[in-house]
């Protein structure tokens, strides 16, 4: 697994009164959240990311209030051109 280092300032993580490792969740499921709905990554990819299960991830994203389910409507419409 990748290990990424993240510099913040001193203030931050009191600011928005997280510890550490719930800053890291936090901004691992926005991360995934984020990607997945512009179509970058898969539910079960983001799921990943976020370090969930793939029911975890969607109870999140109601949570969130974000679309479970991103429609690409370019995707779509040839789909529906094909039959």
């Amino acid at each position: 697994m990748a290990k990424v280092t993240l510099e913040l300032p001193e203030d931050v993580l009191s600011a928005l009164r997280r510890s550490p490792e719930e800053f890291v969740r936090e901004l691992r499921l926005a991360a995934a959240i984020h990607w997945y709905e512009r179509g970058e990554v898969s539910q079960e990819k983001a799921a990943s990311i976020a370090g969930m299960d793939r029911t975890d991830f969607l109870l999140s994203l109601a949570r969130e209030k974000a679309d479970a389910f991103v429609v690409n409507f370019d995707d779509l419409k040839r789909e529906l051109e094909r039959g």
